[in-house]
């Protein structure tokens, strides 16, 4: 085999695979950059926030502004997020997979630029303008990154490939974590290098995105040009004869042809969409209401109210666990159901919430509480990345087929940055409020979801898309839905699947 090939089950990735894969998941790894780098300096940078407002009025900044202030600064980033997360699809139409993620890089470009000026600025609106704009550029990059990934990917190691967006979120997370640490660059005089850092991978990207091939699905299906998609084919697979992927893409684009689009509105409209679209939207919120971000935006200072004597150490502690458990679920997915999975994830959620509330509330009487308040957290931590983590997305992509799927992963989208900003937001002010208890609410919502999971989320694993399809149709006409797996698995039976995922769809249902 050629220098720069791996052999890998019965598809080769080729060098120039590789090369696209990593330069594309660039951009899912400083969207974890952007979620945990916040975290660690709070106190520090809170700090500059008070020495800005000393600078400019003479006298300290209120308790209650330095919250208003700091709360902004970690939520608007959702903000940003949920404005470009609905310009997705038509901006990957508009300019292409490759050019949108080159020109998206400006926002980072510039947003990084604000955040690591705004302390020789004195200006804590130049830190929250640039949280907002790195906030819409990881907004389209967690539709961008994925969608050209899956389209050039294999269709054997599509799955695979495609989990590496995840695994860059959370090692993004862990960098940012590390780093942040105050003997590196989380002190009063480099915090602001620590946030501008994130131009890095920026100019990586851009780097290295010319030497990347556009999708060829997109060029050929999208802009009917066949000669620069058999290119890119025989660069990403390293063959000269390409006509049976060629083939296949014919297939699909007649397929796409003859399945029209569904806008927003007719989702919530039609009885044949409705029950996906309201899943859809409970397991995007399921992700983000979990409190998973109250943990990675605020654990310092739960830590620090836990006990632990180094809490810095512990965020980084959780951010391990949260690596590890994620490769975990890659191997967890293929071979458990994703409604079993989701239900174990929000289930152990639930019990570690609950703990973790005990504990934080018996930590004055009792002060070894705190080492199992933080033990607690690391299986929070870890049962997310077994569920609610991975799960939400791969159900959203499943329950739809091409005509509905774009505007359904916008509604998916927004409601999760949507929630993100909540819980960004309101956090600090509940948990104040609250106290030990803050997290009984989140054991709540987890049990609630728990159980809608339990009696509406139908399982997907071994179902094409006709089938997923047939069982909410069944439903929309008054039968009651199979929420159980394709039985033919645990049988171990094997199932003829369909070379790509548009030779599962069906005749139009709209037509």
């Amino acid at each position: 085999m050629p220098a720069g090939f791996q052999q890998l089950g019965v598809e080769t990735v080729t060098g120039t695979l590789a090369l696209s894969v990593f330069t594309a998941v660039l951009g899912s790894l400083e969207f974890g950059y952007n979620i945990g780098v916040i975290n660690a300096p709070q106190k520090i940078i809170e700090g500059d926030y008070n020495a800005t407002w000393m600078y400019r009025y003479g006298e300290p900044i209120p308790t209650g502004t330095l919250t208003s202030l700091w709360s902004l600064s970690v939520a608007i980033f959702s903000i940003g997020g949920m404005f470009s997360s609905f310009c997705v699809g038509f901006v990957s139409e508009w300019l292409g997979r490759r050019k949108a993620m080159l020109i998206n890089n400006l926002f980072a470009f510039i947003g990084g630029s604000l955040m690591g000026m705004a302390k020789l600025c004195r200006s804590f609106e130049m830190m929250i303008l640039g949280r907002f704009i790195i906030g819409a550029y990881c907004g389209l990059a967690s539709g961008l990154t994925p969608m050209y990934v899956g389209e050039i990917a294999p269709t054997s190691l599509r799955g695979a490939l495609g989990t590496l967006h995840q695994l860059a979120i959370v090692t993004g997370i862990l960098i940012a974590q590390v780093l942040g640490l105050e003997s590196l660059l989380g002190s009063e005089h480099l915090w602001p290098v620590l946030l501008g850092l994130t131009v890095v991978p920026t100019v990586l990207q851009m780097a290295l995105l010319p030497f990347c091939p556009e999708s060829p699905r997109f060029l050929y299906i999208v802009r009917c040009q066949e000669h620069h998609a058999k290119s890119g084919l025989r660069r990403l697979t390293g063959r000269q004869e390409v006509g049976d992927m060629l083939a296949e893409m014919k297939e699909e684009k007649r397929r796409m042809d003859m399945e029209r689009k569904v806008s927003i509105p007719e989702l919530f409209r039609s009885s044949l969409y409705r029950q996906p679209i309201i899943i859809a939207i409970l397991l995007q919120l399921s992700q983000q209401l979990s409190g998973i971000n109250a943990i990675f935006y605020y654990s310092t200072s739960i830590f620090m109210k836990a006990g632990v004597q180094s809490p810095v150490y512990a965020t980084i502690g959780a951010g391990v666990v949260n690596c590890a458990f994620t490769v975990v679920s890659l191997f967890l997915v293929e071979r458990t159901g994703r409604r079993t999975l989701h239900m174990l994830g929000l289930g152990g959620m639930c019990i570690c919430a609950i703990i973790m509330t005990v504990a934080l509330a018996l930590l004055d009487s009792v002060p070894w509480m705190s080492y199992i308040s933080m033990l607690s957290i690391f299986g929070f931590v870890a049962f997310f990345e077994v569920g609610p983590g991975p799960i939400p997305w791969f159900f959203v992509a499943e329950l739809f087929s091409q005509g509905p799927r774009p505007a359904a992963m916008a509604v998916a989208g927004f409601s999760n940055w949507t929630a993100n900003f909540i819980i960004g937001m309101c956090f600090q002010y509940v948990a104040d409020l609250c106290g030990p208890y803050v997290f009984l609410i989140f054991a709540a919502l987890l049990l609630f979801f728990l159980i809608f999971t339990f009696f509406r989320v139908p399982e997907t694993r071994g179902k094409t898309f006709d089938q997923i399809a047939a069982n909410f149709h069944q439903h929309s006409a008054g039968g009651m839905m199979d929420m159980d797996m394709d039985m033919s698995i645990g049988m171990g039976m094997d199932i003829d699947k369909p070379s790509t995922e548009m030779d599962y769809l069906g005749e139009d249902t709209m037509n």
